[in-house]
């Protein structure tokens, strides 16, 4: 089992977690960004810096992430293409994206696209807070106690 980390838009407390999480279990981490991104000195963090453009950190994602994996993202498009390889998707917030949830979701995400093209919405979600961290290292932990999750 291995972690993935949709970077560019990753929250730090939750990559803080996340790195305290791989130095507790030795869980490997691969953080995926178009920038360079800091990270703790531990063997089973690492960081993948790819070009900038569209979608090139999800692609790449995409092309190695294996059925089992965990990937941390709030992307939905980019949930919608893991899920079907067996991936597991936990949002920064400790929301599960699944199978059974995230046509809803997509369906939302383009609804509220079309909107905001239109001028009639605008913003983005609520800024991230303390409790969007505690739901997530609560929803982090069930993860890795439900499913065994042992290091590669």
């Amino acid at each position: 089992m291995h972690i993935w980390v949709d970077a560019d838009a990753c929250p730090r407390p939750v990559k803080e977690t996340l790195f305290r999480l791989s130095q507790r279990t030795a869980l490997s981490v691969t953080l995926v960004a178009n920038h360079a991104l800091p990270k703790p000195a531990l063997k089973t963090i690492r960081t993948i810096q790819v070009s900038a453009g569209f979608d090139v950190a999800d692609n790449y994602i995409v092309q190695h992430i294996c059925e089992g994996d965990l990937l941390i993202s709030s992307d939905i498009p980019l949930a919608a293409e893991v899920l079907p390889l067996g991936a597991m998707v936990l949002t920064p917030r400790g929301e599960r994206y699944n199978q059974d949830n995230i046509q809803q979701r997509l369906d939302m995400r383009n609804f509220m696209e079309t909107m905001r093209a239109s001028g009639e919405q605008s913003g983005g979600p609520p800024p991230f807070n303390n409790a969007d961290k505690a739901r997530f290292a609560n929803a982090l932990d069930r993860l890795v106690a439900k499913y065994g999750m042992q290091p590669k």
